[in-house]
């Protein structure tokens, strides 16, 4: 198995939120959360990789550990916000009522779990895939 890509799981991350959306102008609820969250799972773990965390391989092994590192080293003296960290954690919540608990998350639920990993991915490409701009506007 090759080394994860932080290119990679953001094309992942990108795609997963598109099909979130699709799912829930489907109606399928629990489907759009799964997506949602998965395209934040994904775009944290490609952020913490461009970051340079130590222990990158350690970190996806759970989904507890990634968003344990994702709090500690970008979130809390980092450039991402506490409250794109807090809601890490609530997708994470959502998800699991989702997928395990037997229950089906609202439609308003959904809807504002897929509003949400649109941003996050959005500032995850902004504040570590985009490029600084030269002084001659270039790059």
């Amino acid at each position: 198995m090759q080394a994860k890509s932080p290119s990679l799981l953001m094309g992942k991350a990108a795609q997963a939120v598109l099909s979130a959306r699709m799912l829930l102008e489907l109606g399928d609820v629990d489907g759009a959360c799964n997506r949602a969250y998965y395209a934040i799972f994904d775009a944290a773990q490609a952020a913490l990789l461009v970051a340079g965390v130590p222990s990158p391989e350690t970190m996806g092994k759970t989904h507890r550990g990634l968003i344990n590192a994702f709090s500690a080293y970008l979130v809390k003296d980092g450039p991402v916000s506490k409250e794109l960290g807090r809601q890490l954690k609530r997708a994470e919540e959502m998800r699991l009522v989702a997928d395990y608990n037997g229950e089906s998350v609202t439609p308003a639920d959904a809807a504002a779990l897929v509003r949400y990993a649109e941003l996050f991915v959005t500032s995850m490409q902004d504040l570590f895939f985009s490029r600084p701009k030269t002084p001659d506007g270039s790059g």
